[in-house]
């Protein structure tokens, strides 16, 4: 696993150009299979369009993928492309449909209208990076509990799901790399009351 940037939420935007609608939906994605499920389900919400432009990128495995769908030959998918390349965004698929008002735009004119409006959306949302974390289960008797969670806030560490039996399961996501500086911590802390065990890899949402 390593870190990436990507989007915080799905969002959308809208403009017109000379009288030609443009509408930019941005979706989270992590694989092909979800691009192509988006495409036929924006097909069925917004039917009848002249075109249905997109492009998207996927971390695992570094697939790229633009369209222009019938329009000029990159004006559409390169620029959309582009502006996730420049910002170096990941697990991201941005399409945007073309409702034709007549008008013709020219290869410039539609390359900054397909570009603009997919900025316009993702101008909606935030930027976040992806990290990766370890999930550490701490067996935490209940004598600890309160100290433990007092001590994981003033490091500022998340944790996640508790199990409570004769003693405590409790889940905190540690940054990869920060293992041994945790571990170290967390026997001092507690006199080596507290137990734990590696439960896996996640990655963990970062604002950027």
């Amino acid at each position: 696993m390593e870190a990436f940037k990507t989007i915080e939420r799905e969002t959308e935007a809208e403009q017109v150009v000379e009288k030609s609608r443009f509408i930019a939906l941005v979706k989270y994605i992590e694989g092909t299979a979800e691009a192509e499920k988006n495409m036929k389900e924006i097909r069925e919400v917004l039917p009848n369009a002249r075109h249905y432009v997109y492009a998207y990128r996927i971390h695992e495995g570094r697939i790229e993928k633009a369209s222009d769908d019938g329009e000029p030959q990159g004006t559409g998918g390169r620029p959309i492309m582009e502006l996730l390349q420049h910002r170096q965004l990941w697990n991201i698929q941005i399409i945007v449909v073309r409702y034709f008002g007549g008008i013709l735009l020219g290869t410039g004119g539609l390359t900054r209208a397909y570009g603009g409006t997919a900025r316009l959306a993702l101008e909606n949302t935030a930027i976040v990076q992806l990290v990766p974390h370890r999930i550490y289960v701490l067996r935490i008797p209940y004598s600890w509990f309160e100290q433990i969670r007092y001590g994981l806030k003033q490091k500022g560490m998340e944790s996640g799901n508790k199990k409570f039996s004769e003693e405590i399961d409790l889940e905190v996501y540690i940054r990869d790399g920060d293992q041994d500086t945790f571990t170290g911590w967390l026997h001092e802390f507690t006199n080596g009351q507290v137990s734990w065990k590696d439960a896996g890899a996640v990655l963990k949402s970062v604002s950027v």
